[in-house]
Formats: C-alpha cells, structure tokens, sequence
C-alpha cells in the first residue's frame, strides 16, 4: 500500500519510523507539512519525497494520513477525497464541525472511499460501538493531564488560567465534547472520536483536569445504558517530542494501518 504523511510533528514522525523499521509494511511515497524545511529535512531522514499539496494530490496513493492539525482537517480533507484517495483522521476534533462531517462523508459516499479515525490515546471505543446498538443513555470523558500539556493553550490564555499558579488538581473545563475539542485542539482530539463512535458531541460529556501531580495523560470513559455500564482508564505516557500528544496515538495509526493491511481483523 502507497501512502502519504501530512504533518511532519510528533504522530507524524512515529509513523514513519514505524515505515521505516518495516513494522507496517507500506510504502510511504511522500509527506508534506505547511512548514516547508521541516517538510524537507523530515523527508531526508525517512528516505522518502517531500511534495507540496497539490504535487501530493496527483500522486499514485491509497491513502493519505493526515497527523497536522484540526486546521488541516478542515482545509485539506476535502480536496484530498476529491483527488479520490482513502483517509486517516488524527486531528478528529475538527469532525465536531456537522458541515464539515456531512461533506466528508458525502464525498467518501460519492468516491467509494474510507475513512480512517483511529482510537488515538482511549481505549473501549470497540465497547462503546457495540453498546450503542441496544442503546446508550450517558457517556463522560474524564481527561487528567500534567501542566505542561496545556503550555500555550488559547483557552488558559482566554481565561487568563496561568498554570504556574495551578498546585492542586483543577478543572479547568466541563462541558460537551462538541464545545471541549474546539476549545483545546492539540489537547482533546479524542472526545470527538469518542462521540462519534457513541452518542453525539453534544450528549457526550467532557472534564478535564490540569494535574501537576501527574506525569502521564489519563483519560476515563464512563459509560451507561441498557447494555450496563463500562469504564475504561489509561495511562498514556506522552509523546517525546510533543507532550500534548499521547505515544498511544501515534501507535493506534500504526495498528490501524495494519488493521487495513492484515486479511485477519480482530475487534469490532
């Protein structure tokens, strides 16, 4: 399988290590990120091309992974299903967009194509694709991160939150998912998914926690309804070169690429 990377930053540079190793094995044909050096000293590294957008666009490709930006999601996405290529999603908060969501899903539809979100750092997403079927009555998802995941927030800086201050524990957000993952888009990625799979951005429920007591990003889904109850936690260790990233994120691109690959699927 021919694939390309968009984003040249922490997710992007996990996967193409994994290329590299032969740990999936694909191609990967060419990457491409906004800043064009990075772009180009990244392609250098990993033996491959580095194209612009639109050089990117007329290449012979199965998939192209998207691992930049909810701004990218939101800019490129489209264009890249019209040049009839399967996608990955990373940055899955941009899909909180309805509009957004419907045009991808219209021009996957209309091109015979796929749509990859992985699970990113949660686990259960399987249990809750399951559970939905008989009926879901609530879903929270409670995320607790160390201070410097949250350094340059647009949010903290909004509220005029200085994380110096932060000792203790602190909510620093409650509400839906919808709100949460416009609000935080390099932090909360995964209450998008998580709706998705579920019961809705607006009916799922979000809190997250800035915790200068922990050194790993923790995520908790509860969920309720006529199948039961299930809760899930994990404690992802962050990312080394972006702490607002999860390592388990770049590793659930990397299995599901696998997952396409593999004649074997395991999981719902």
């Amino acid at each position: 399988m021919k694939i390309a990377i968009i984003g040249c930053g922490a997710i992007g540079t996990i996967l193409a290590q994994a290329i590299k190793d032969k740990t999936v094995d694909v191609e990967l044909v060419c990457v491409y990120d906004k800043i064009i050096e990075k772009g180009k000293k990244f392609a250098e590294e990993f033996q491959t091309k580095f194209k612009t957008f639109n050089e990117l666009l007329d290449e012979d490709l199965d998939l192209v992974v998207e691992a930049a930006s909810q701004e990218a999601v939101i800019t490129l996405i489209p264009r890249i299903l019209k040049s009839k290529k399967d996608i990955m999603i990373m940055s899955t908060g941009a899909l909180v967009d309805e509009k957004l969501l419907d045009e991808i899903k219209s021009l996957s539809q209309k091109n015979n194509l796929k749509v990859y979100l992985p699970s990113g750092a949660i686990v259960g997403l399987d249990g809750i694709k399951s559970a939905k079927i008989l009926g879901i009555e609530k879903v929270t998802l409670r995320t607790r991160k160390p201070l410097k995941s949250f350094e340059d927030s647009p949010f903290l800086k909004e509220k005029n939150i200085d994380l110096k201050n932060i000792k203790n524990p602190t909510i620093i957000y409650e509400g839906p998912a919808k709100e949460a993952a416009k609000l935080f888009p390099k932090n909360i990625n995964i209450s998008a998914t998580l709706s998705l799979a579920g019961i809705g951005t607006t009916e799922t429920k979000v809190q997250i926690i800035a915790d200068p007591n922990v050194d790993k990003n923790i995520h908790e889904i509860i969920a309720e309804g006529n199948f039961g109850k299930l809760h899930t936690k994990t404690e992802n260790v962050l990312s080394p070169d972006n702490p607002k990233t999860s390592y388990l994120a770049a590793l659930s691109a990397i299995a599901t690429l696998k997952k396409i690959i593999e004649p074997i699927q395991v999981g719902t």
